[in-house]
């Protein structure tokens, strides 16, 4: 049997390293057609390298995705390369923690604008490809972190709480079938994204693969157009 994701083109962002590389390794091996975009230009044309000497399709931009441009760009890139867009995976993040008291208003602010504004970029650029479409799926990251609230890590947890919110509101939106909305909550996973020495030490300990999130967007994506996952939660088993 043909596997469901061959052809689909998947754009996703945060592809450079962690859950978005293993993503885009996934993907590609079941014959996805891949488009990563990250802000690291080596890193990105390194994976591009390699996932086109495996026999993928495989094309790149690099963006920043606080930029509406840069968002638009990796859309186009997709369409101008394969004639279309099936799935948006917004995984790029940020995190620094701390507590609220520290006013750390230059890193709050990195987190609201990667974290939600970098994913409503991504709704605003696809969007038209889907609607013209007629179909696609909006596939993000969120965090265990908004499920859970625990000191220091108030504001990232309120980015993903308010980038929850607004796909429960696009999904209700989009009941006529064209769009698909998934968030995908992971707890500890082995990434670069930043944090507290405690919480590294905690990673460390116990944090799962990448791969395992990367699985969770396959099975989303998958499945067929009148099956919507609509919240997934991955996390280790030995979290609390």
């Amino acid at each position: 049997m043909t596997d469901p994701l061959t052809g689909k083109v998947v754009a996703i962002t945060g592809a450079s390293s962690g859950i978005g590389a293993a993503t885009a390794r996934l993907l590609a091996q079941r014959g996805a057609r891949v488009v990563l975009g990250a802000r690291r230009a080596d890193r990105l044309a390194q994976l591009q390298d390699s996932l086109r000497a495996d026999g993928a399709e495989v094309a790149h931009a690099v963006i920043d995705i606080t930029r509406a441009e840069d968002a638009r760009r990796l859309v186009t890139t997709a369409v101008d390369a394969y004639g279309g867009l099936d799935v948006l995976v917004g995984n790029a993040g940020v995190a620094t923690l701390g507590p609220l008291a520290d006013g750390a208003l230059a890193e709050w602010s990195d987190m609201i604008d990667v974290n939600l504004r970098g994913v409503l970029n991504g709704i605003a650029a696809a969007m038209p490809v889907f609607l013209r479409q007629g179909h696609g799926d909006f596939v993000t990251t969120v965090s265990t972190a908004g499920l859970k609230i625990v000191p220091n890590m108030g504001v990232y947890a309120a980015t993903k709480n308010a980038v929850r919110t607004l796909l429960e509101a696009l999904r209700q939106e989009s009941t006529d079938g064209v769009i698909r909305t998934t968030s995908i909550s992971p707890g500890y996973v082995r990434t670069e994204l930043g944090g507290s020495a405690e919480t590294r030490s905690t990673m460390d300990a116990i944090a799962i693969a990448p791969e395992a999130v990367a699985r969770a967007v396959a099975f989303a994506i998958e499945q067929p157009r009148d099956v919507e996952i609509g919240d997934l939660t991955i996390r280790p088993t030995v979290q609390g």
